[in-house]
C-alpha cells in the first residue's frame, strides 16, 4: 500500500482499488459475505408532546379583555386610529421622510389603552421603581397573573415548581422618554430597562425555578417563545410554562424608520392578500398563554382551550436581502411542523397567516404554503379534491403588533376553535393577483362562517385543525399547529357526578376594599347574560365556587357567603357592592384588622381537628367566619371525591394607577396641570433663607391611603415617608421632616 506518513493519506489509486474489494466482498456468496457499512440514518424529530392551552389573557387595540377581542373579531371591527396624544404629536412629525430627516407621512397604528396603567403595591414594588420599569415589563407581569388567574391555579400553588417562563419583548424605547425629561439615573434603572428583567421578574415574584427568557427574533418573537416552551417542556427543563409576547409603541423612531423604508401604509389600513395591500400598520398589545402537557392537565382536570399538536423555527438564511423574506425556508418550516404533528394536511381547515399586507410579501407567504402542503399531499398519495383550509389574518383588524404579533393570531385561532367559527379577513374584497389559489386547498376567508369539522380519508369526523405563522423580519420563522380539543371524557365523567342542588362556599378577596368591591362587579358583569353570550357555555354554580376557592391568591379584605344559585350569588354580590350586605349570612373580615381576634383560635392546638369536625358536620358558615380573619385551610378538604372543575372565571381588578415619566413638552403640561409637583409624594419645595423645606397636599383618596387604615383613619405610610425622604435627597439633598398635610 502506498501511502503519505507525514500526511496520512494514500494515493488514489489505492483508495480506487480498496473499494474494489470492498464491493466484491460485499457481494460474494454465503459463508464469505461481509454486510455493508450501516447508513447513517436521518435526523429525528424531537419526541412529540401535546400541549394543552390551560390560561389566556391578553390586551388589544380597542379591547382590554380576550371577550371584547373576539366581540371585535366577530363584529369585523377595523381597531386602528390616530396616533394618541399620551404617545407623541404626530402633527409635529408629519412630512414627507424622503424629504425631510425624521419626518413621517404615517399618523396611524393600533393602540391599547392605558399603558402606562399598573398596580405596583400589588407586586411589592414602589411608585418610583414603577415608573421606571420600561411598561413591557408591567403589562408582562399584570397578564401572566391574569393566565395564571385564567386557568384557575392561585399563585402559592405554583411556588417552587418548575414552571418556565418565555416571552417575546425587547426593548421599546421607553429609556428615550426618561432621557427627554431629563430623568436622574437611578439604582433600578438598569433593571427597569432590560428585557430580560421582565420574565425574570415575575419568577421572582411567583417563586419560580422553570427556565425564563425574554425572546427577541422581530416580528416572530411571541410563536417562537411559545416553541420554546414546548421544546423546554418535551426536554424536561419544565413542567408547565407561561408563553407570549408583549409589544408597545412608546417613540416615534419606529414609525420614521419604517415609513422611511417604505414598510407602512398612509392609510393604516393592512390589506392582507388584497390587490391594494400596500404596507402594514404597527400595532401593540400584549397575550399570554398557560401551557401544560396534555396528559398531565387532563389527570388535573384543567379547562382545556386547544391542545398545540406540533411546532418548529428556523431562519430563512441568505435571501435577496436581510429583511427579504424566503419562500423555501418558510415551506420547509411548514413541512417540519405537519410531519412532527403527525396530522393528515386533508385534515387542516384554516391558516393563520403572518400577512403583513405588502404586494409582494403576501404572494410569497402562499407560494411557501403551496409548495409545503403540495409535498404532505404527495407524502399521502392524496391530491386536492376541493379547496378546504381558510386563510385570513389579525393584523386587518388590529395592525401589525411585531413583538406580540404571533400571539395576537395564536389567541385568534383559539377563539375561532372556541365558538367554531371563521371571522372575516378584512380588508380584501380583490385578492391579489400574484397570488394565484387554483389547485391548492386555500381560500381567503372574506365573510365569516361557521367553521365546519372535516372528515378523515375514512369519512371519520376529525377535530378542527389550524396552523399559525409568524416570520420575523431579520429571517426568524415560527410555525405551530392546532387542534381543537374534544377529549373531554374523563372530565365529563366526574363532573357529571357533583350534585348541582346543594349550596357552595363562594369566596373572594383582595388587597383592599375597594379592589374587593370591584371584584364582586367583575364577577356580576361575568355573569351577566350578555356577556355570557360571548361564551359558549353558562359556568355552572359549583364550578365557580371551586374556582375562587382553589383557584385564587386568598388576599387581605376578604368576602365569603353561601348560596345555592347563580342568581343568588348575582343578588349577593350586588348588595355587597351597594353596601346593605346581611350581617348573617355574609362573613367579611380583613387579616390585619383581625389578627388579634385570629390569635386565639391559632393559639388552640385542636383547631384543626375542630375545623376537620366542622367539615364534617356541614358547618360551613362556621368555616367562613374563621376564613375571613385569616385561616389557612385547603379547600379541596371539601372535595374529596367529587371535584367540580377549574373554569375560565374573572379575574383580579388591579388598581390602575399611570405610571409614566413625561417628555419635556408633557412633562411641562403636566406641572401647569397639577402645580408645582415635583414628584408624586413631593410635590412643592416652599423653602426659604431659614431652611430647605417641602410640600405636599394629599386628598386621603390617593391608593397608599386607602390600603392603610388604623382604628378607622387613613394614614399615610411608613413607606411613603421613606420614598419621599429618597426622591428629596436624589433632587436636592434634603432631609426628610415629619411635616405634612393631608
Amino acid at each position: 500500500m502506498t501511502q503519505d506518513y507525514k500526511t496520512g493519506k494514500i494515493s488514489r489509486q489505492v483508495a480506487e482499488n480498496m473499494m474494489n474489494r470492498l464491493r466484491e466482498n460485499i457481494h460474494k456468496p454465503n459463508g464469505t459475505h461481509r454486510k455493508p457499512f450501516k447508513k447513517i440514518p436521518e435526523r429525528k424529530e424531537r419526541g412529540k408532546l401535546d400541549v394543552a392551552i390551560i390560561g389566556m389573557s391578553g390586551r388589544f387595540p380597542m379591547a382590554n379583555t380576550i371577550d371584547e377581542f373576539w366581540k371585535n373579531l366577530k363584529d369585523e371591527k377595523d381597531c386602528i386610529i390616530e396616533i394618541p396624544k399620551d404617545r407623541w404629536d404626530w402633527e409635529e412629525l408629519y412630512g414627507d421622510p424622503q424629504k425631510e430627516p425624521n419626518k413621517t407621512n404615517v399618523k396611524w397604528g393600533g393602540f391599547i389603552d392605558g399603558v402606562g396603567d399598573f398596580d405596583p403595591l400589588f407586586f411589592g414594588i414602589s411608585p418610583r421603581e414603577a415608573e421606571l420599569m420600561d411598561p413591557q415589563q408591567r403589562l408582562l407581569m399584570t397578564y401572566i397573573w391574569l393566565a395564571l388567574e385564567d386557568a384557575g391555579y392561585s399563585a402559592s400553588s405554583l411556588s417552587g415548581t418548575n414552571t418556565g417562563i418565555f416571552v417575546g419583548t425587547g426593548s421599546t424605547g421607553y429609556v428615550d422618554v426618561m432621557g427627554s425629561s431629563n430623568t436622574a439615573v437611578e439604582g433600578y434603572s438598569s433593571t427597569g430597562m432590560l428585557p430580560s428583567v421582565g420574565p425574570n421578574r415575575m419568577s421572582y415574584f411567583l417563586n419560580l425555578h422553570g427556565p425564563s427568557e425574554p425572546i427577541e427574533t422581530a416580528c416572530s418573537s411571541s410563536l417562537v417563545a411559545v416553541h420554546r416552551g414546548i421544546l423546554a417542556m418535551e426536554a424536561e427543563g419544565c413542567d408547565q410554562a407561561f408563553v407570549g409576547g408583549v409589544n408597545t409603541i412608546t417613540i416615534p423612531a419606529g414609525h420614521i424608520s419604517f415609513s422611511n423604508a417604505g414598510m407602512l401604509c398612509l392609510d393604516g389600513r393592512c390589506k392582507t392578500f388584497s390587490n391594494k395591500a400596500n404596507g402594514y400598520v404597527r400595532g401593540e398589545g400584549v397575550g399570554m398563554l398557560f401551557l401544560k402537557k396534555r396528559e398531565a392537565a387532563e389527570a388535573d382536570g384543567d379547562h382545556i382551550y386547544a391542545v398545540i399538536r406540533g411546532s418548529s423555527e428556523n431562519h430563512g438564511g441568505r435571501a435577496n436581502s436581510l429583511t427579504a423574506p424566503n419562500p423555501k425556508a418558510q415551506s420547509e418550516l411548514l413541512i417540519r411542523a405537519y410531519r412532527k404533528a403527525g396530522v393528515d394536511p386533508r385534515t387542516i381547515s384554516y391558516i393563520e397567516a403572518h400577512g403583513t399586507g405588502t404586494a409582494l410579501g403576501d404572494p410569497i407567504e402562499i407560494n411557501g404554503l403551496k409548495t409545503a402542503f403540495r409535498t404532505l399531499y404527495r407524502e399521502k398519495e392524496a391530491q386536492v379534491q376541493e379547496a378546504h383550509c381558510g386563510l385570513g389574518s389579525v393584523k386587518t383588524n388590529i395592525g401589525h403588533l411585531e413583538l406580540a404579533a404571533g400571539i395576537a393570531g395564536l389567541i385568534k385561532v383559539i377563539l375561532q376553535l372556541k365558538h367554531k367559527r371563521l371571522v372575516k379577513s378584512l380588508h380584501c374584497d380583490e385578492i391579489n393577483p400574484y397570488i394565484d389559489l387554483k389547485g391548492s386547498p386555500f381560500y381567503v376567508v372574506q365573510q365569516s362562517q361557521a367553521w365546519k369539522a372535516l372528515q378523515d380519508p375514512n369519512g371519520n369526523t376529525v377535530p378542527r385543525r389550524a396552523g399559525v405563522s409568524s416570520f420575523g423580519f431579520g429571517g426568524a420563522n415560527a410555525h405551530l399547529v392546532i387542534e381543537e380539543y374534544l377529549d373531554e371524557s374523563k372530565v365529563q365523567g366526574r363532573r357529571s357526578k357533583v350534585p348541582v342542588d346543594r349550596p357552595v362556599l363562594i369566596v373572594l378577596s383582595a388587597k383592599n376594599e375597594d379592589r374587593l368591591r370591584a371584584y364582586a362587579q367583575h364577577l356580576i358583569d361575568y355573569l351577566h347574560p350578555l356577556a355570557l353570550d360571548l361564551r359558549p357555555l353558562t359556568p355552572r354554580l359549583q364550578d365557580v365556587a371551586y374556582t375562587l376557592q382553589v383557584g385564587r391568591e386568598a388576599m387581605e379584605e376578604r368576602l365569603g357567603f353561601i348560596v345555592s344559585s347563580i342568581n343568588e350569588l348575582k343578588e349577593t354580590l350586588q348588595t355587597f357592592i351597594q353596601g346593605k350586605e346581611d350581617t348573617k349570612n355574609v362573613y367579611r373580615g380583613n387579616i390585619r384588622r383581625d389578627r388579634k381576634a385570629l390569635s386565639i383560635f391559632a393559639a388552640d392546638k385542636d383547631m384543626a381537628k375542630i375545623i376537620d369536625v366542622w367539615v364534617h358536620k356541614g358547618k360551613y358558615s362556621k368555616l367562613l367566619d374563621l376564613w375571613v380573619k385569616g385561616v389557612e385551610f385547603d379547600w379541596n378538604t371539601l372535595h374529596t371525591e367529587k371535584k367540580p372543575q377549574r373554569i375560565s372565571l374573572s379575574t383580579y381588578p388591579f388598581e390602575k394607577e399611570r405610571y409614566w415619566i413625561e417628555g419635556n413638552a408633557d412633562c411641562e403640561m403636566r406641572i401647569a396641570e397639577r402645580g408645582k409637583e415635583l414628584h408624586p409624594l413631593v410635590h412643592e419645595n416652599t423653602s426659604d433663607f431659614e431652611e430647605q423645606r417641602f410640600s405636599s397636599t394629599f386628598t386621603g383618596d390617593e391608593f397608599f391611603f386607602a390600603d392603610h387604615v388604623i382604628q378607622g383613619r387613613r394614614v399615610l405610610p411608613g413607606m411613603a415617608y421613606l420614598e419621599m425622604a429618597k426622591s428629596g435627597r436624589r433632587k436636592d439633598g434634603w432631609s426628610l421632616r415629619r411635616e405634612y398635610s393631608a
